[in-house]
């Protein structure tokens, strides 16, 4: 039987230090075979590169958040993300991208940085995990800057336009959908849904963040994930076996499995 692909998830994360092994050993059984667990920093990639060799159904991505970039600064930390890129079960290089939600943000340093490490995923031949919050515009210009097309991977957590994610899925861009898709004010995000093909569509939880309805506001799990396969079968008209299986063959050409 096929079962879901989480893409996205932060299982480094300190909500998950009392459960974590028993939550991840748990999944399969509920019908998720398959978690990556994403990098936001230098420790948290690091620490991404352990779990995968500790649990047999996790993937990595490692990488440095928009708010993070600083980091990078330190040309040891360029050295030191390239080799951690370079394990076996790390997929690709994210999350990465704009966050200009907070007034404080360093726009030039976000703009180095996300060209910056797309550069290195492409010099490591691997997909990039881009996050983009309230920077459309410079999201897309820097991508094509940056010829993205030729890199790949998903943009996560979706909250731009329908017209939007169509530009993204042109340059060969998976749209990552999770727990938001299931909240009744989620008009725009349900549009996207509707109007892309299933086949540019992975499932993501972003847990322990983002849990969908009917667990908004608890601490999110993969297990949750079912509730995103069944909000975008009712959205489509399909079964719920049809998005699974879609979208983890999705989720396997992405991370080139």
């Amino acid at each position: 039987m096929i079962q879901i692909f989480d893409t996205h998830a932060h299982y480094d994360d300190e909500s998950f230090d009392d459960d974590r092994e028993r939550l991840l050993a748990g999944f399969p059984a509920q019908g998720v075979h398959a978690v990556t667990n994403i990098g936001t920093n230098i420790r948290a990639s690091e620490e991404t590169v352990r779990m995968t060799e500790k649990y047999e159904n996790l993937y990595g991505v490692v990488g440095i958040f928009p708010s993070e970039v600083a980091e990078l600064e330190n040309p040891d930390n360029v050295k030191r993300l390239k080799e951690l890129a370079k394990h076996d079960k790390i997929v690709a290089i994210g999350e990465i991208g704009l966050d200009y939600h907070y007034e404080e943000t360093d726009k030039a340093l976000q703009h180095k940085w996300f060209a910056g490490q797309m550069d290195i995923a492409r010099e490591l031949k691997l997909p990039i995990a881009i996050h983009s919050r309230d920077a459309a515009q410079d999201t897309i210009q820097i991508m094509r800057a940056s010829h993205a097309e030729e890199i790949g991977g998903v943009i996560h957590c979706y909250s731009y336009s329908k017209e939007m994610a169509q530009e993204y899925i042109k340059m060969g861009f998976y749209i990552g959908v999770g727990g938001v898709v299931t909240f009744k004010n989620a008009k725009k995000l349900k549009e996207v849904v509707e109007n892309i093909p299933l086949t540019s569509i992975v499932l993501e939880t972003d847990c322990p963040y983002m849990a969908p309805e009917p667990n908004r506001g608890k601490r999110n799990n993969s297990a949750y994930i079912r509730y995103v396969a069944e909000k975008i079968a009712e959205l489509k008209g399909i079964t719920y076996e049809e998005v699974v299986e879609q979208t983890e063959k999705n989720a396997r050409d992405m991370y080139r499995l």
